[in-house]
């Protein structure tokens, strides 16, 4: 199986699915998992890869955010148990391969994916750089380097691609890593991470934080103001059109509006400091 996410919007994903369909061994599986990723942002794609991959088997996953291309940013393979991730070297795939060897070896925290032992889990991730050559274009190293490479890691094997041409093991890549709230006894400072496509304003404060809570208001003070909104487990426990606060399916807490969007109602977008304090 490859899956397939991207920021390319169409058609440029049918050009890679072209070249893994033309060079991949046997009649592998391609699956999308979206190409509409915020444009040029490898943090957000990093948070929507850890957030949807880890419920993949085992994959060769091609993952192209890379508002570098062209420059002399390196190409990467990063393998985390069974499943290879390859793209560009911003940071955008270590998140979801830590998430994928955390659950391996139950250093996640079944919640958001977090590990309570980073040493642990970056142990069991193999990091190789990619001698790219000279690509047919400076603009599209979807298809002219990262679908091939993905293509030789599949028919390889992942367990079998120390031996490939062209890969050699590199500790020297971008290191990223999704920014920690500071959470206290009934107030968090944090941001927003992304902002999803209903306009949900999905933080980087745990849910956890929330536990107990469901019933009580929130402060939430942004930098375009403050609003007061209720803290609940679903969006029609308020009127439509009425700001909310709950805990999404990834884990951490949203900041949103029952049948609206969220980021407008609390004045905010991703990168935005906020700061939630029980009333």
């Amino acid at each position: 199986m490859f899956t397939l996410a991207s920021d390319f919007g169409s058609p440029y994903p049918a050009a890679m699915k072209g070249v893994l369909l033309s060079t991949a061994d046997g009649d592998p599986r391609l699956v999308d998992v979206a190409h509409d990723l915020p444009r040029q942002d490898p943090r957000a794609a990093a948070f929507w890869l850890k957030f949807v991959l880890p419920e993949f088997p085992p994959a060769v996953h091609l993952a192209v955010v890379d508002p570098g291309v062209g420059t002399d940013r390196d190409a990467l393979v990063v393998v985390a148990g069974d499943h290879a991730f390859v793209g560009p070297d911003n940071g955008s795939l270590l998140p979801p391969a830590r998430a994928l060897v955390g659950d391996e070896v139950g250093e996640g925290d079944g919640e958001t994916g977090e590990v309570d032992d980073a040493d642990t889990i970056d142990a069991g991730l193999s990091v190789f750089a990619v001698d790219a050559g000279v690509p047919r274009s400076s603009t599209f190293h979807g298809r002219d380097v990262f679908a091939p490479v993905a293509a030789a890691v599949h028919d390889a094997g992942v367990g079998n691609i120390n031996g490939l041409d062209r890969l050699e093991p590199t500790d020297d890549h971008v290191d990223l890593r999704l920014p920690e709230a500071d959470v206290g006894d009934g107030r968090a400072t944090g941001e927003v991470l992304v902002v999803d496509d209903f306009g949900n304003a999905v933080t980087n404060v745990p849910g956890a934080f929330l536990d107990g809570r469901i019933g009580a208001d929130l402060r939430v003070e942004t930098p375009d103001g403050t609003v007061i909104a209720p803290v609940v487990e679903t969006f029609a426990a308020v009127d439509p059109g009425q700001p909310l606060v709950t805990v999404g399916s990834h884990g951490y807490v949203e900041c949103d509006v029952n049948r609206g969007r969220g980021e407008a109602a609390f004045g905010v977008g991703p990168g935005d400091e906020l700061v939630l304090t029980v009333v």
